[in-house]
């Protein structure tokens, strides 16, 4: 029900930007600029956790890019995933075009917790996962979705937990649904997520994804991933790769 109601709700109530809450307008000329007007980047966190993939990140997480992603998370804003998945978009393009090939594409949004789901009464990564793939489809990009992980075991809340804490937290947590074997080994697999900190969720994604069959780590492609955004020191990171 709550699903529904902000649905019908974003269509009916007064719209301001989800950035900057400017009205009249659900993203301003200002902030689409922050959150999809640079060039997408390689970040890095620091420490680097092993196993993870390449990342690219359309926006450091700061000021208007914040905002819209807190807005379309934890307040229930969706019309802002189509922003944000074009935001996301461009960060996949910059990680697929180092790697090359014309395979299809396929986004694998790393799983929330099935209770922080039910809390907001959505999935927003898969949400902007979905429009990240049409956005890429409309550009020429052949690319679809395909949720194959899933949590393994209950984590605890990664906020306020460190870089070695949510390692320890999310240490195989996750793994290939049933059938998804056959997927993840076909396709050129890019992870996908909303947000990157110390990178913990997206080297676990990729570790699940990797022991998924004999198959998986070697034609999957699994690494590479990209989010939306990345904490601002990550772009600072320069290690001539």
């Amino acid at each position: 029900m709550r699903g529904w109601w902000q649905e019908i709700a974003g269509l009916v109530l007064p719209v301001s930007c989800g950035g900057c809450g400017r009205p009249r307008s659900e993203l301003c000329e200002e902030c689409r600029a922050a959150l999809y007007g640079a060039v997408p980047r390689r970040v890095r966190p620091e420490p680097e956790p092993a196993g993870l993939p390449v990342v690219h990140a359309a926006a450091p997480y700061e000021n208007a890019v914040r905002a819209v992603l807190l807005a379309h998370k934890e307040r229930g804003a969706l019309g802002l995933s189509r922003g944000l998945g074009r935001a996301l978009a461009g960060a996949v393009r910059a990680g697929a075009g180092r790697t090359g090939g014309t395979a299809p594409l396929l986004l694998v949004p790393v799983p929330s917790a099935r209770r922080a789901v039910a809390a907001r009464g959505h999935d927003p990564t898969r949400r902007i996962a979905l429009a990240t793939a049409a956005e890429l489809r409309r550009t020429g990009t052949p690319a679809r979705v395909a949720a194959v992980l899933r949590q393994r075991r209950p984590v605890a809340d990664q906020s306020g937990l460190g870089a070695r804490e949510r390692q320890e937290n999310l240490a195989g947590a996750l793994e290939v649904v049933s059938g998804g074997e056959r997927l993840v080994a076909a396709e050129r697999v890019v992870l996908v997520d909303d947000l990157l900190t110390t990178g913990a969720s997206l080297a676990e994604a990729a570790r699940a994804i990797g022991a998924a069959g004999p198959r998986a780590g070697s034609g999957s492609g699994t690494g590479q991933a990209a989010v939306v955004a990345a904490s601002p020191s990550a772009f600072e990171i320069n290690r001539n790769g």
